[in-house]
């Protein structure tokens, strides 16, 4: 309540729209910088400058869609997530190094389709970004309408490493959605189960 004794006016939603867009592309711009300078390799005045033109030029001529972020960061899930990451890292790393040097074997791969349950952008793209970093899984394509991930295997002997492939894209999805997810799209991960294999 004011001095007047009327209720106060909320914040304008284009208002609250043009805040956030605003932060966002901030954050893009400090993300583009670090990216810059990790690039190069240190940490210079030239770095930062040359990064942060780099940016605005990003920025400007080829803008980002908008994302929506309901989510909240969760300390003990992100620490579970990093703790996973980095296991499974070193285990694919110690697979892929076996399958190099083992003599006359020649691996089979496959491409496996799986259906996330959480098909945001910010989903898709995070789980994306983390089976492409892992040594033996390679995104090929994205289905964003569908949120379907198209993902290359490598080392498949039968339908079981199929069937493990898969259970471990949405193992990743599940740990990303417990680590930045909303209570929303937890309980989605937590309760639904998974749709009928594809193809």
């Amino acid at each position: 309540m004011n001095a007047s004794g009327a209720a106060p006016s909320p914040t304008p939603p284009e208002h609250r729209t043009r805040v956030g867009g605003w932060r966002d592309q901030l954050i893009a711009s400090g993300w583009l910088v670090l990216v810059w300078n990790l690039l190069w390799g240190e940490f210079t005045w030239g770095n930062l400058v040359g990064g942060l033109l780099a940016a605005v030029v990003v920025l400007l001529f080829f803008p980002l869609p908008p994302v929506a972020y309901q989510g909240r960061l969760r300390p003990w899930g992100l620490l579970v997530f990093g703790g996973r990451f980095v296991v499974e890292l070193v285990r694919a790393s110690a697979h892929v190094a076996r399958i190099a040097v083992q003599p006359g074997y020649t691996p089979r791969s496959a491409i496996i389709g799986v259906r996330l349950r959480v098909p945001t952008d910010l989903n898709l793209a995070l789980t994306a970004e983390v089976l492409s970093l892992v040594p033996g899984t390679l995104i090929i394509e994205l289905d964003r309408d569908a949120g379907i991930l198209f993902v290359h295997v490598l080392d498949v002997r039968g339908p079981d490493d199929l069937v493990a492939g898969r259970e471990q894209v949405r193992a990743v999805e599940r740990r990303i959605v417990r680590a930045v997810g909303s209570d929303a799209e937890l309980s989605r991960v937590r309760t639904e189960p998974a749709d009928k294999e594809l193809p």
